[in-house]
């Protein structure tokens, strides 16, 4: 049967979220050649930063993401505008998915957009530093990495139509297995997708060791597969003794009919916490950053690709958010487990 187990560490943080934030509430061609989207010199002076921001962005304002640069000819405004949605599937499903909203995108902002496939976390994450990559969305555990080591500025997230936002990971098996708790895992293999995957491998890794003693190594073996959808075809194929998984990802398989409901069942299912974080590069020019919030927030889903994708999981709308209130919980897990985000 399903255990929802209090975690010593990851519960407590996620009611001080739950507390602070309310339950509910192949690649295209690089941009043409502005200037790099994170390439820009180093501030002239010491500039204040948090410890964990790479130190050729600066944050005055203590809002935890990177500044504007001061100096205008550091900023880009590319004809074409680049977006990425994270990795968590076959591209090709979300290319098709973002197409209605792209459209709408490219009304608001006057600039084309396009589509940028990518295969893994650290792709899109060096795209943005390297300066081919202006609108994204990331993972929740590669918000952190994309905030500090590619100047990222998260403003957006999906939510439910009543304003309740957020996914809970969850540890999955093949329906047929003997294993019914946690501790059954011992002496198996568990997937996790990738080391900046917040629920495919953070949250797990610290609540195996910290509620139950289990290390990678000594008391279970570890595989990493790549993604969410790959760790659950694995469970479903009977791969995989088990897997770590953001259940958002599950319920959209689901109904695409990628794999039955019964082919899998959970063991744990963690707290909620935030999802995707949608945002602009940190040197996109005021003016075309503005027009692409703007295009977030007055995109009507009814009827589009992106409600037909996306519903399935129950959302409805982006609602407005900051990475230093929503992101708390996850940068506590991240201090808890040591993570610097110099380096993806």
């Amino acid at each position: 049967m399903v255990r929802k187990l209090p975690l010593s560490l990851l519960t407590l943080i996620a009611l001080l979220l739950l507390a602070a934030c309310g339950a509910s509430p192949a690649a295209p061609a690089p941009a043409a050649p502005d200037a790099p989207a994170a390439e820009a010199p180093a501030a002239e002076a010491p500039c204040p930063r948090p410890a964990e921001m790479d130190a050729r962005f600066c944050d005055e304002d203590g809002d935890l993401v990177a500044d504007l640069p001061k100096d205008p000819a550091q900023w880009v405004n590319p004809d074409t505008l680049i977006f990425a949605y994270t990795p968590v599937e076959d591209p090709a499903v979300y290319r098709d998915a973002w197409a209605d909203f792209l459209t709408h995108m490219e009304a608001v902002t006057g600039k084309r957009v396009e589509f940028f496939a990518v295969d893994s976390n650290a792709a899109q994450l060096e795209a943005m530093r390297a300066g081919r990559l202006h609108v994204a969305g990331f993972n929740t555990g590669g918000n952190p990495f994309a905030v500090n080591f590619a100047g990222f500025v998260p403003f957006a997230m999906m939510a439910a139509a009543d304003g309740s936002f957020g996914y809970e990971m969850e540890i999955i098996v093949p329906a047929n297995s003997d294993v019914q708790a946690i501790e059954d895992l011992r002496g198996r293999q568990i997937a996790f997708t990738s080391p900046t995957s917040n629920s495919g491998f953070k949250a797990p890794s610290a609540l195996l060791e910290s509620q139950f003693g289990m290390v990678e190594g000594s008391d279970f073996e570890a595989t990493f597969s790549g993604g969410h959808d790959n760790s659950i075809l694995g469970v479903a194929n009977e791969d995989y003794d088990a897997a770590a998984i953001a259940n958002s990802v599950l319920s959209r398989m689901i109904e695409r009919g990628v794999i039955s409901a019964d082919q899998v069942r959970a063991i744990y299912v963690s707290e909620t916490f935030p999802t995707t974080g949608y945002g602009h590069v940190y040197n996109l020019d005021p003016e075309v950053a503005a027009k692409v919030r703007e295009a977030f927030f007055s995109f009507d889903w009814a009827g589009t690709s992106l409600e037909e994708e996306f519903s399935k999981s129950g959302e409805a709308q982006f609602i407005p958010i900051t990475y230093k209130e929503y992101w708390a919980v996850i940068r506590e897990i991240d201090a808890a487990m040591g993570v610097t985000y110099t380096q993806p």
